[in-house]
């Protein structure tokens, strides 16, 4: 092999990654460094999107003693802690701010639409602009309606009633309760199959 062979010539050597990075990147700031200033480190409290430029080993010695509340009054990192939570935003506790909500724009400022909301239906009273929810009556089946009519009810009677009243009825017409006269037992009858399809429906 010639000492100066043709394949010596084609060998590219790759240049020192280290000595250019030091050469195009500014010096660390830290007094007395001359390494490469590779790492940021935040400049303090009021003067955010500052940086001053370290190299490793004296970023992280910075940072264990960087305190963005320096010389801030304990009361005032309280408060900026209690902002915090939502994200720096006004708010108040529920019914604190009542003429707010009942002032006309109220609806137009929450939901861009003020058309949508007097077209939405407002079931609990949140907005306090309708009256509370009345109660719906209820809408029996036929079978239903029967036995409240058989039971002398309508459809307005609560749970209560129709016990109740089923037990006034089955005293009054029990042969054991009315001296043995068999003559209302088809009246019992009825009234504890109208009881019993109560019951099934879940209405006592």
């Amino acid at each position: 092999m010639k000492p100066y062979s043709k394949y010596f010539e084609k060998i590219k050597v790759r240049p020192d990654a280290k000595a250019e990075a030091k050469a195009s990147t500014p010096a660390c700031q830290w007094d007395g460094c001359t390494e490469p200033g590779t790492h940021r480190a935040p400049v303090g409290r009021m003067r955010e999107g500052e940086y001053f430029k370290f190299c490793f080993d004296h970023v992280r010695e910075y940072n264990k003693g960087f305190n963005y509340f320096s010389g801030v009054p304990d009361s005032d990192i309280a408060r900026f802690q209690k902002e915090a939570l939502t994200g720096h935003r006004p708010t108040w506790k529920m019914g604190a701010n009542a003429q707010a909500t009942s002032s006309p724009d109220f609806a137009q400022k929450r939901s861009g639409n003020a058309g949508y909301h007097n077209r939405m239906r407002d079931q609990y009273g949140i907005f306090g602009d309708q009256a509370p929810p009345r109660a719906r009556e209820r809408k029996l089946k036929s079978l239903e309606a029967k036995a409240m009519e058989t039971l002398g009810l309508d459809a307005k009677a609560t749970g209560e009633d129709i016990k109740a009243r089923y037990k006034e009825l089955v005293k009054r017409h029990h042969p054991d309760a009315n001296g043995g006269d068999r003559g209302s037992e088809d009246r019992l009858r009825d009234v504890l199959q109208a009881y019993r399809v109560l019951k099934q429906a879940g209405l006592c």
